[in-house]
């Protein structure tokens, strides 16, 4: 479960994701005492939660680091132009542990030396188009089979149906009228950013570059909203999702240590950044 919750203090009040299936806490934003907002934040249920993670201003970086967190990243624009920053504190030292760091930063550097693409048009048998509401249970179906563990609730039909019906904007390829990839926008119409998510491929399929063709048709209709801010999180052991944002000129900042339960287990994530309005 993900639980929002607005939390109202005397001195602070912030957004907060009580997210279970991942065992973190995100805090989306905030404002007021930030030195009291850090108290309440370091006092949480740490049986129940391993992780806190906030999009801190950049005023407050320094800030919270002297109380203990740890700085993973940031993403360039994202507060209607001014910078977020990804503080991080962590309950338990298994869970601020990563074991494939290394690893991980060797796939980055292969990745950062692969050229810049420009897309052609789709291989023949392929179309893409968006996703409506109806495309729910395939969907559905099609992140259950790639992922035996995902950090959203993809793998239930009803939810899927739901972000469909509240306007979640979904991409999809299909070839012999199936869909094989799909990728997503989330969008912050509060500070016009958006994340690009829910990325996913059949294997069958994955010579084609799908993806990239569903995350420029995204980046496109960003665009035409008017926001310029696009970000994703890649699975940082991934080479063809981090190849992907590199080809496509997204630049990489950062890395979150075990960030979220996907695919089969804890896994850090990659963040990757692109201006839409260059």
């Amino acid at each position: 479960m993900m639980n929002n919750h607005v939390i109202r203090d005397e001195t602070f009040v912030a957004h907060v994701i009580f997210d279970d299936i991942n065992e973190r806490i995100r805090v989306e934003d905030y404002r007021g005492d930030v030195q009291r907002c850090i108290r309440y934040l370091k006092q949480i249920d740490r049986q129940k939660y391993s992780k806190v993670i906030v999009k801190a201003r950049q005023e407050h970086v320094p800030l919270f680091i002297e109380n203990g967190f740890n700085y993973e990243g940031w993403i360039e624009g994202y507060f209607r132009g001014s910078h977020a920053h990804f503080l991080t504190f962590y309950f338990q030292m298994e869970r601020k542990m990563s074991r494939h760091w290394c690893m991980e930063d060797q796939v980055l550097e292969a990745v950062q030396t692969k050229q810049r693409t420009v897309l052609s048009s789709l291989p023949n048998g392929y179309r893409f188009r968006k996703a409506t509401v109806t495309d729910a249970n395939e969907l559905s179906n099609l992140y259950r089979t790639v992922f035996a563990i995902y950090p959203a609730p993809l793998h239930d039909v009803s939810y899927v149906e739901k972000i469909l019906k509240e306007g979640a904007m979904f991409y999809v390829i299909e070839h012999d009228g199936t869909i094989v990839s799909a990728a997503s926008a989330e969008i912050n119409r509060t500070y016009y950013n958006a994340e690009l998510t829910d990325c996913v491929t059949l294997p069958d399929h994955r010579q084609h570059g799908l993806i990239k063709y569903l995350l420029q048709q995204l980046e496109a209709d960003l665009k035409h909203q008017q926001i310029f801010c696009a970000y994703s999180l890649a699975r940082a052991q991934s080479y063809g999702m981090n190849a992907a944002f590199h080809q496509l000129g997204y630049r990489y900042s950062g890395r979150l240590a075990n960030n979220c339960y996907i695919f089969e287990n804890l896994e850090d994530m990659n963040i990757w950044v692109k201006d839409l309005s260059q």
